[in-house]
């Protein structure tokens, strides 16, 4: 597994105590996108695509207060994950976390508290230790995130065009994971997308298939997952059977715990044991 870098600590905020990781999406698609993780008080909200009365809603029907989080966590600039960023931290004065090159491409900068960063160095939040890695995506400087904590670990993959070696040992040893299943490849060749549209969802610095996304798993393995979230699954070009039958193939295993995350509804709180 990648080496962490340095860790920051930040100021730790809430006073109630929680004993294992849990997470939860407050939509996942190229409409929106919003992932929250909580532990032992320190609550991240990874991308904000959402405006900030529907990001509200969705974070109250999670029973989670707007005002409550510790910081905003950033992946890339595109509108479906930064779109609500900078209005919803000036509304509740939320820290945001963004590497330098997101920044640098990011049209709407002015929030109250700002911490850039490097996807090669590690940081901590409150309870959360937070790992950020570089991922192969149409952006300046994408990246995604594993969060530590407890003796747990939580991965998140999205918005990639294709696995690194990197990458993959980065999600090793994971004990949950929200993995991208944008797409089925025949689904997307055939479908009603313009051909500059379908080069780019399925080239190199696009979106992971759900062929793609098996395969990892294939090489990653199942045996300390207790969760599985499939993500950022395409309307047009996938199906929640099309992705998680991909996946349940892959492992040979047809789980429960395997879900996929939705757009309108998102997924509800899973909690690692």
């Amino acid at each position: 597994m990648a080496t962490p870098g340095r860790i920051r600590d930040t100021r730790f905020r809430h006073g109630w105590r929680q004993a294992m990781i849990r997470f939860a999406s407050l939509g996942s698609g190229s409409k929106g996108n919003a992932t929250l993780i909580e532990y032992h008080g320190t609550r991240l909200l990874v991308d904000c695509g959402f405006a900030v009365k529907e990001a509200e809603a969705r974070l109250q029907r999670l029973g989670i207060a707007p005002d409550s989080l510790d910081a905003i966590l950033v992946t890339h600039e595109h509108g479906d994950h930064l779109g609500g960023v900078a209005r919803y931290a000036r509304r509740h004065g939320t820290p945001v976390w963004i590497t330098h090159g997101t920044f640098n491409a990011w049209n709407d900068p002015n929030v109250p508290a700002l911490q850039r960063f490097s996807p090669h160095d590690s940081f901590r939040i409150g309870g959360i230790e937070v790992h950020p890695y570089p991922v192969p995506h149409d952006a300046r400087e994408p990246c995604q995130y594993v969060f530590a904590a407890g003796g747990q670990r939580l991965g998140i993959l999205s918005d990639a065009g294709h696995v690194t070696p990197y990458m993959r040992a980065m999600l090793s040893d994971c004990d949950a994971l929200m993995l991208e299943c944008n797409h089925d490849p025949q689904m997307l060749a055939r479908g009603p997308y313009p051909e500059a549209l379908k080069r780019r969802v399925g080239g190199g610095l696009g979106h992971l298939s759900n062929l793609q996304s098996a395969a990892l798993l294939a090489t990653l393995g199942a045996g300390r997952l207790q969760h599985l979230v499939l993500t950022h699954l395409s309307e047009v070009n996938n199906s929640p059977d099309l992705a998680r039958g991909a996946v349940v193939a892959a492992l040979e295993r047809d789980e429960e715990w395997i879900v996929c995350a939705g757009q309108d509804q998102g997924l509800d709180w899973r909690e690692l044991a």
